[in-house]
């Protein structure tokens, strides 16, 4: 009796549980890797809260918790992973903004179409009903005519830095004079000439993206039946989540619903090292190197000097060692050192945990920096295309990087005398761990800040919008406030101009008037006396 008394506590406190967890929508059709990876983070997190999710996504995440529920997009796009070969990496460095649009923008809200998000717009659950949608934030505004279709707030999740071509839509003021531009490999302070460059890129990224992305209404109309404007749409949004910090970022300017979170995705809990791999990194005790060009790029796919470069350098450098990926290892040339191991899978976060990682090879995404700083590991730089160039100069002018600059610039002696830097050079690995500090000094930590200011949204709604969202881009920057005034100043300036030609005319009149008098007196007076 006493047992099935405790057992009717228990359920009863797991229902209040039930009743007390919001129902979150989770979007985020885009199918990349790095982007998802802090999606999952957060909603995964929002889960084991207690919270009831549901999201949209072409990953699967393994083990989720009891309230995670996957609305699966796999194999609807081709997946964007382990997928872009080295000859057409050119294509990316010179960014196309109608193609970028079309590839992350326009080909995902054409997944509107497609039986699982068909059954979420047309049937969108009652019982409960959902409390408050996530949103990816990035070239696919079209999906933010769900928190139309549903009366709900959005949080938006932006992956990258402040993505300050939606900030007058955002109500967001950015400031081109401090705060460099998404695609500029700058980093503050900014001299007068990058100040002149950053101010006319970011105006023209900022008139090209919303003129393409301005398109995807005919999609909020053909799925949703909503004839509004992208724009307009974007006053769903309640609260954004960036995917920065100060501490490498720098400074940013943004109101009280920009919340950031950067190195959100960051798990110190990661899963152990498989058995083999971890035996590999216990023996390597002179130090061992990381090197990976991400999720999407092989580095098995670069021209055979590049490859034998490497080759070369890794040999110079033993018995350091260097973990590698590679996706198919058949596909490298021969001759690979002994010190050299490949993978096809890393699980990177628990590699920078170990002891023996001295150094961090890598194409500079954010992720894999924030990584890096996160854990104290030192890096090289070989941008490869996007803010990768722009996180490496970062990174270089902190000293917690050496940055070569691309992969045209990697020969045997930059490379090796850039490990040879990172391995005994204690300037950056003392500026890494100051850095590595500020990261983390934090009153929450990242996931917990994402969590409750989602939770925040879903009970107080719009409280952190910026009033400046509901005003015209000429009103956000006082056009219209300039123009009065200088209205105003013309209209005094006229005013007084008349007036003084006024009085000035009154004077030359009165003096003229006084001053011929006398003269016509003295010439009658005189004639008077002739006679």
């Amino acid at each position: 009796m006493r047992l099935l008394a405790i057992l009717s506590i228990v359920l009863a406190i797991f229902a209040l549980d039930r009743c007390d967890g919001l129902r979150i929508l989770g979007l985020f059709p885009l199918n990349g890797k790095s982007h998802w990876m802090m999606g999952q983070r957060l909603l995964t997190s929002l889960a084991e809260r207690g919270h009831h999710v549901d999201v949209v996504t072409h990953f699967l995440t393994k083990a989720p918790p009891a309230t995670y529920r996957e609305i699966s997009l796999e194999g609807t796009m081709e997946p964007v992973v382990n997928n872009l070969n080295a000859s057409i990496l050119p294509r990316f460095q010179n960014t196309n903004f109608q193609h970028l649009v079309y590839m992350a923008g326009n080909r995902t809200c054409d997944l509107f179409k497609v039986p699982q998000l068909q059954e979420l717009i047309n049937n969108p659950p009652k019982n409960p009903p959902y409390d408050v949608i996530v949103l990816e934030l990035f070239v696919l505004p079209c999906y933010l005519a769900f928190g139309r279709h549903l009366n709900l707030p959005i949080v938006g999740v932006m992956t990258t830095n402040f993505q300050d071509w939606v900030s007058h839509l955002t109500g967001n003021p950015h400031n081109p004079s401090f705060v460099p531009n998404l695609f500029l490999s700058l980093s503050q302070p900014m001299t007068f000439w990058e100040r002149v460059m950053n101010t006319f890129v970011t105006n023209k990224v900022r008139r090209d993206l919303q003129y393409y992305m301005s398109q995807q209404s005919d999609y909020v109309k053909q799925y949703f039946n909503i004839d509004e404007s992208i724009a307009e749409l974007h006053k769903g949004i309640a609260a954004i989540l960036v995917n920065s910090h100060h501490s490498i970022d720098g400074i940013g300017q943004f109101t009280q619903g920009v919340i950031e979170v950067g190195g959100l995705h960051v798990n110190e809990e990661s899963d152990p090292l498989p058995q083999d791999l971890q035996k590999w990194m216990d023996e390597s005790t002179h130090g061992c190197l990381l090197f990976t060009f991400g999720s999407m790029v092989r580095i098995e796919t670069f021209p055979r000097p590049v490859l034998e470069t490497f080759y070369k350098v890794f040999e110079k450098i033993a018995p350091v060692r260097v973990l590698m990926k590679i996706a198919r290892k058949e596909d490298l040339i021969p001759g690979l050192p002994k010190n050299v191991l490949t993978k096809s899978w890393i699980p990177q976060v628990s590699v920078f945990k170990h002891k023996n990682t001295k150094g961090f090879i890598t194409h500079g995404g954010l992720m894999s920096m924030q990584e890096a700083v996160y854990f104290g590991i030192p890096l090289i730089g070989i941008p490869l295309f996007g803010d990768q160039p722009k996180n490496m100069k970062i990174g270089a002018s902190k000293k917690i990087a050496i940055n070569l600059g691309s992969v045209e610039n990697v020969t045997v002696d930059t490379l090796y005398d850039a490990i040879n830097a990172i391995l005994h050079d204690q300037t950056y690995r003392n500026n890494m761990k100051r850095i590595s500090h500020l990261f983390k000094d934090r009153p929450m930590t990242a996931a917990d800040t994402a969590v409750y200011w989602t939770e925040y949204v879903a009970r107080n709604g719009f409280a952190l919008q910026s009033p400046a969202i509901h005003l015209a881009w000429w009103q956000q920057n006082l056009l219209d406030v300039y123009a009065f005034m200088l209205v105003c100043f013309a209209a005094a300036f006229f005013v007084v101009t008349a007036l003084m030609f006024f009085v000035l005319r009154k004077l030359i009149k009165y003096f003229r008037s006084n001053g011929s008098c006398p003269k016509k007196e003295k010439g009658s007076s005189e004639s008077k006396k002739r006679k």
